[in-house]
């Protein structure tokens, strides 16, 4: 079944209409399923101010139902889902602001290494929102301390957030993936992997720092040896250099 939004049975009159050209000024005249046409006066390519990406968001037909997405969208699209992902960590944590903020650091950390490293945003940002999405289920189940293998309870959570978006399978499998194992790399790994893993170390140490500085020489043998991309290394000697400022 076509989407009624996008199915020309359910048209009325203003389902044709003009937007102006943003580059040249010139007129474009657009049906409403129409991501974007051309101007004919300057050739640029105008996206349709009044068609409602608000849907594509989150559905993962949207490329079918849109046709070729422009950039514009694109980028709003893995805009407005990071965001839905952080707004069910938030509601997942409640009041736990602590974890709140940590994922939320990884993530302004992480969403920056992708860029660096070429990662895939979608999969790498809702990983690092949701790397500690176990830790309430394996305190639930280990009150009396820290437990070690809250990896284990991460997937179904992140499972049952992302299905709830409507993520695409593949990303859902990816994502989940990292989570099981954010802490222990695999001999061969993925960008996304290493991305989520090097923010997240990166927000330990810059956490461990603020309660007593590192050792120099400590530091630097983890610059050298426990980061997996040379972004994250070099991120991380600038914002623990800082951090040591402060």
């Amino acid at each position: 079944m076509k989407c009624p939004g996008q199915d020309p049975r359910f048209w009325k009159f203003d389902a044709i209409y003009d937007a102006q050209c943003p580059n040249c000024g010139g007129t474009v005249e657009f049906f409403k399923d129409e991501t974007r046409r051309r101007c004919k006066k300057c050739g640029h390519q105008v996206l349709n101010p009044k068609m409602d990406f608000g849907c594509a968001a989150h559905c993962k037909f949207a490329e079918h139902c849109f046709g070729d997405l422009p950039p514009e969208l694109i980028k709003q699209k893995q805009d407005l889902f990071k965001d839905r992902v952080a707004v069910e960590m938030k509601l997942y944590f409640r009041t736990d602001f602590r974890r709140i903020g940590h994922a939320a650091k990884v993530a302004r950390y992480a969403e920056q290494l992708a860029r660096e490293e070429n990662g895939d945003p979608a999969v790498v940002l809702s990983a690092a929102y949701l790397h500690d999405i176990g830790l309430k289920e394996a305190e639930k189940k280990n009150p009396d301390g820290p437990d070690p293998h809250h990896e284990e309870e991460g997937p179904p959570i992140a499972r049952e957030i992302l299905s709830r978006l409507d993520a695409q399978d593949e990303l859902i499998e990816e994502v989940c993936d990292i989570v099981a194992h954010h802490h222990h790399p695999r001999e061969e790994e993925t960008v996304n992997f290493k991305v989520v893993y090097d923010a997240d170390l990166l927000v330990n140490l810059e956490e461990k720092q603020r309660k007593g500085p590192l050792e120099p020489e400590k530091l630097a043998e983890m610059l050298d040896s426990a980061f997996l991309t040379r972004s994250g290394r070099e991120l991380a000697l600038t914002a623990l250099a800082a951090g040591r400022d402060n």
